[in-house]
């Protein structure tokens, strides 16, 4: 008789390892992480091309800022160790209140 594990019900079995859920988590922030280099890197080229070094330069910042700011987050979200529905919830609103503030932070920098 073989056992088929639900989407949660796996995590809940191996209790404190790492799972491979924490692994799959980190391919969509590395993806998304990667997507927003490569959107920085050809603004950023084409912002040289068309209007200059100013525009170049504002468009690699801008792009870092989200970049650095998005690295925050998912380093903030990795970090915490929810053991239930309301401390994800929590871990989620702790990531995001870092990812806002680390992106106002470095655009008051910025600016």
């Amino acid at each position: 008789m073989s056992v088929e594990f639900g989407y949660t019900s796996a995590a809940f079995l191996l209790g404190g390892k790492k799972s491979n859920m924490l692994r799959q988590l980190s391919k969509p922030i590395c993806t998304v992480l990667v997507w927003q280099v490569v959107a920085t890197a050809m603004m950023t080229l084409v912002g040289a091309a068309l209007l200059g070094t100013h525009a170049a330069l504002s468009a690699a910042a801008g792009g870092l800022i989200s970049v650095i700011a998005g690295l925050a987050a998912a380093f903030i979200a990795s970090r915490a160790g929810a053991k239930s529905a309301g401390g994800v919830v929590l871990g989620a609103l702790r990531a995001e209140g870092v990812k806002i503030g680390s992106a106002v932070l470095l655009l008051w920098l910025a600016l």
